[in-house]
């Protein structure tokens, strides 16, 4: 099987960087100064335990791999990218006939829940994948994970529910690549189990690391509102509890020497100043809910509204003073 992973950023630089190491086929693919120091340099994988720059081949889109019948196609852009990237790979033909869409499996391995059909629309076989993966890419280049001895952890399975030996086999390699990868028939319910937990990302993103109150007591509180919209809606999702037996001690968070101190993935996009930011797609995901099923949803509503207005205006992350975040969510 060849991994082409959509999207080398964090996420995707670390799956595609640890499985090429493990000796897997990979294509990485990346563009402006990002996809420019790949090709140059390779990919530098910094870990808690070691620094790696891996010849990863690297391409800028779907016009430049004549794609294969094993071919695997790992999506983990933004989810506010995902349509763009579906529509260009979906109609890309695969030898001895048919296209992507027809004919390759896709795994999206991304937050949120909302990739997923986005990508059956385009896809017959897709895959979620549950990434509970710290990572960092704030410099070309560059991807930093900072867990050991393990990467991550991947939950993987068919989409809309069960698994099959597509699963298995790449659950297979990702764990010969230093990830646990556990191939589950409910992926979805894992991956909400997630989404509740990223609710907090907008927080950290504007207020700075959320360690104490009031920015605990207001992830506290978007939480909340999340848990009650699932409950309205009858979706299941994996407690805390779950995740963390999951995780055991084989994903222990350590310091990685010369990295810069970064947070999440939505404090990620205002610190590259990408203009754009997820939290459409995990704060406005519960807010969508609570609007279809009748639960008031104010913590994130607010949370999604001003922080597209920090991605927009091109805000540093942790600008915003913790007071003033807290004043404009007061009960």
């Amino acid at each position: 099987m060849r991994y082409i992973i959509i999207g080398a950023g964090a996420v995707g630089g670390a799956i595609g960087g640890r499985l090429h190491a493990s000796g897997h086929d990979v294509v990485l693919v990346a563009r402006g100064a990002h996809g420019r120091a790949l090709r140059e340099s390779g990919l530098r994988l910094q870990t808690p335990d070691e620094s790696l720059t891996l010849p990863v081949p690297v391409v800028e889109g779907p016009e430049e791999v004549h794609l294969r019948r094993d071919d695997v196609l790992v999506l983990a852009v933004k989810t506010q990218d995902s349509v763009a990237a579906l529509d260009a790979w979906a109609a890309r033909p695969v030898a001895r006939g048919g296209t992507a869409g027809e004919s390759l499996p896709v795994l999206c391995a991304q937050n949120g829940v909302a990739n997923e059909t986005m990508a059956l629309r385009r896809f017959r076989r897709v895959h979620g994948v549950c990434v509970w993966l710290p990572a960092q890419f704030l410099e070309p280049g560059v991807v930093t994970t900072s867990t050991a001895p393990l990467t991550g952890m991947l939950h993987l399975g068919r989409f809309p529910g069960g698994v099959d030996d597509t699963d298995r086999r790449v659950a297979t390699a990702l764990e010969k690549s230093r990830f646990l990868a556990p191939v589950v028939p409910d992926v979805m319910r894992w991956k909400y189990g997630k989404l509740l937990a990223n609710l907090a990302n907008a927080i950290e993103a504007r207020g700075g690391p959320v360690r104490q109150p009031p920015l605990t007591d207001l992830a506290r509180r978007a939480r909340e509102e999340g848990a009650a919209v699932l409950a309205a809606a009858g979706i299941a999702y994996t407690p805390e509890d779950e995740q963390a037996a999951a995780r055991g001690d084989r994903l222990e968070q350590r310091p990685v020497a010369g990295a810069e101190r970064s947070g999440g993935s939505s404090w990620q996009s205002l610190r590259r100043g990408t203009g754009s930011i997820e939290t459409d797609w995990l704060n406005g995901e519960i807010v969508l809910l609570g609007r279809r099923y009748g639960v008031p949803t104010p913590v994130n509503e607010l949370l999604q509204r001003q922080a597209g207005d920090f991605a927009r205006r091109g805000r540093p992350p942790g600008s915003l003073p913790v007071a003033e975040l807290a004043a404009a969510l007061a009960p």
